[in-house]
């Protein structure tokens, strides 16, 4: 069994968290600047290395939890260090619009995470679901299966950064156009489906499985949305320096996380608890809705 948590009021929860990552990125600011890599490289380190302070936080606290925040956190601290090695003399039209698809996404996910969290007296179902089912112990699992492996994936995600921030040319083309669009576009989607999924929650009875909305036409927008966000920092990546299509492997490999782990968990816990999710699951996609999916709720 997961460790309990020590009591804290909500706000004195927030309060330990601040704290805690403001020593992250601290660590994290160190780091990049301090090994000897090449900058995306040395991004990843830094990234990484700042695991090891969430991680002490979930010791303290025996709440692998206190990682969360950690996903929408740290780019917007890699994008402004990686800023700082283009040799433009004042912020170009890419780099505005690359830090906005950034900074609008990480406040948005951050923010929703504040809005939802209810302290550290609550530690994610997914994570004590893990804990419970391997045979090793807690504090491994939180580091190995909450932490580094989403962090490795982060990482990966970040990669198209630093062509998008530090390479190419001043210029703002079209493909700069439409990463910003898909940008903005996702975390609007990820911005009304979660606002949609809390308004549905607050008035929901037992078994019932939200289908209106977004979540009409797919059965898990938000995600969708977070998927589309990774995918427009590698446009950005293509629009700057071509012969960096291969940071795409970030996009590609968050694409996997969702479709091979996140949405098989989520929809096997829900399909226990909600009779009626198995019907919405057959005739809903996953994802993202394909020609002839019907969507919504039963018409019968």
């Amino acid at each position: 069994m997961a460790n309990t948590p020590p009591s804290r009021s909500r706000a004195a929860s927030l309060v330990y968290v601040a704290v805690l990552y403001a020593a992250c990125c601290a660590l994290a600011w160190f780091v990049f600047g301090a090994v000897d890599l090449p900058p995306h490289w040395a991004m990843v380190a830094g990234l990484l290395a700042s695991v090891a302070v969430t991680f002490a936080g979930a010791l303290h606290t025996g709440n692998g939890s206190v990682f969360d925040p950690w996903w929408s956190i740290l780019p917007p601290v890699a994008a402004l260090w990686l800023t700082g090695f283009s040799e433009a003399e004042a912020l170009t039209a890419r780099q505005v619009a690359v830090h906005t698809v950034v900074w609008f996404w990480a406040v948005r996910l951050t923010g929703n995470w504040v809005v939802g969290w209810p302290g550290l007296h609550h530690e994610d179902w997914r994570y004590v679901d893990m804990i419970e089912r391997l045979p090793v112990p807690a504090w491994l699992v939180r580091l190995v299966g909450v932490m580094v492996v989403p962090a490795l994936f982060v990482s990966a995600g970040c990669l198209p950064l630093y062509p998008a921030l530090a390479l190419g040319d001043a210029g703002f083309g079209w493909l700069d156009g439409v990463a910003l669009a898909v940008g903005l576009v996702a975390t609007s989607l990820e911005l009304v489906a979660d606002e949609q999924m809390r308004v549905f929650g607050a008035r929901k009875q037992p078994g019932d499985v939200m289908q209106d909305g977004l979540w009409r036409w797919s059965r898990h927008p938000n995600y969708v949305g977070e998927i589309l966000f990774w995918f427009s920092l590698w446009i950005f990546a293509l629009a700057a320096a071509p012969g960096w299509a291969w940071t795409g492997v970030g996009a590609v490999s968050i694409l996997a996380l969702f479709v091979f782990a996140s949405v098989p968990m989520l929809d096997a816990r829900s399909r226990e608890r909600r009779p009626a999710f198995a019907e919405y699951a057959a005739r809903t996609p996953a994802l993202f809705p394909w020609p002839g999916s019907r969507g919504g709720p039963d018409p019968s």
